[in-house]
């Protein structure tokens, strides 16, 4: 990847109650690319998410963020009382953003522009008024994607964002954030970076450049991919490098 730096972690760790969790990781993620981090769980893949988006202090090492980051849950979370496009903006009113029209207070109706907008980017056009409580759960996981992209961030990170959604569901969603990611880079030669937590290899090849395999809270294993490893007849060797590398 040629884009600038976005995150910079210099041999960081992270104890709990004097248990490390995480010890001495050091990497760098550029714009524009798309990382999975895998590996068993507690292995430390959640707390590596939570330092990047300085949610989580590290106990030693630096921390460098240049950009502005959103974060994606596996639970979709959304305010069962307020209606879809509320969620999708929530915290954003008095909000100061980069972009020069959104420079100033926001009122609901510039909101409710703006979620109809980040909807509109995944697929749901015609939710906005409805409630929570009425979509379904691959729908209300667009909801909580629509929520971070509204926000137009560099880093989007996403902690198994469709890994309580059925098997059909959750192929759709990995082709909506491809699709999303290939609109970013069409209007920006980089686009925005991408960090996935998952417990799903095929996942993780489907939709990564690089596949960061955690083991004993260190980076044992990273594997780089390119349009030729994605092939099919490619699938299976890689597949079955990351199992090795994850049983080591």
């Amino acid at each position: 990847m040629s884009g600038a730096p976005l995150v910079t972690l210099e041999h960081v760790g992270r104890s709990f109650d004097e248990r490390p969790v995480l010890e001495d990781i050091s990497l760098e993620i550029r714009s524009g690319e798309f990382v999975s981090l895998i590996g068993r769980s507690g292995c430390g893949k959640s707390t590596l998410l939570r330092i990047i988006a300085g949610l989580i202090e590290p106990t030693h090492g630096a921390r460098t963020l240049n950009g502005t980051y959103a974060f994606g849950f596996q639970d979709a979370r959304l305010v069962p009382w307020l209606r879809v496009w509320d969620n999708v903006t929530l915290g954003m009113a008095g909000d100061s953003r980069k972009s020069a029209h959104l420079s100033q207070r926001l009122g609901s109706t510039a909101r409710k522009a703006l979620a109809r907008r980040a909807l509109e980017h995944v697929q749901l056009p015609d939710v906005a008024n409805q409630w929570p409580q009425t979509l379904s759960g691959g729908q209300m996981q667009r909801v909580s994607l629509a929520r971070a992209l509204v926000r137009d961030p560099d880093l989007l990170l996403l902690d198994e964002p469709f890994g309580a959604l059925d098997a059909l569901t959750r192929w759709d969603m990995q082709n909506l954030l491809l699709d999303l990611r290939r609109q970013s880079r069409a209007s920006n030669s980089d686009g925005f970076a991408t960090i996935m937590v998952t417990h799903d290899i095929d996942e993780a090849l489907r939709l990564s450049d690089r596949v960061l395999v955690l083991r004993d809270g260190r980076i044992h294993d990273e594997l780089r991919l390119d349009a030729a490893s994605h092939r099919p007849r490619n699938h299976a060797a890689l597949e079955r490098l990351l199992r090795e590398s994850l049983r080591a």
